[in-house]
């Protein structure tokens, strides 16, 4: 079955998806890291007055974008892993849909090929965070 592009659920997906991960970098290259303006606060670090694996993610993003790779690590040492997630998912979305609209007869497994991917780069890159959350519910 033909679609049209702009009706296709798969390519909004991938457009949805390819807009966030850009309006992402743009918040990180926006936002100052020499300024600490970052308007989303640590949720987990005001309740409990506690860091968590995710503080810092903003500002090490935004010297990730600058180039400051070593000071990045230094505000968040998973900040790379979480970077490079969210730009491979962006070549991700730009590579599977025009391989999508290009073979229209193997769409169901570039689906499923787009899937297993896409649960492998992220279990890799937030391994850290999930093994974080799985430790503090322990009995």
């Amino acid at each position: 079955m033909k679609r049209e592009p702009g009706r296709d659920p798969y390519l909004i997906i991938n457009f949805v998806l390819a807009a966030v991960v850009l309006i992402i970098i743009a918040y990180s290259a926006f936002l100052s890291p020499d300024n600490d303006n970052y308007p989303v606060p640590c949720i987990h670090e005001k309740l409990t007055g506690k860091p968590c694996a995710s503080c810092g993610i903003s500002h090490s993003f935004s010297l990730i974008v600058r180039g400051e790779i070593d000071e990045a690590y230094m505000w968040n040492r998973y900040g790379m892993r979480i970077f490079i997630f969210f730009v491979s998912q962006l070549l991700m979305r730009i590579v599977f849909s025009v391989i999508y609209q290009k073979n229209s007869l193997l769409r169901s497994q570039i689906i499923k090929m787009d899937i297993a991917g896409s649960a492998i780069i992220f279990l890799i890159a937030f391994f850290p965070f999930i093994a974080d959350l799985i430790s503090r519910f322990r009995l």
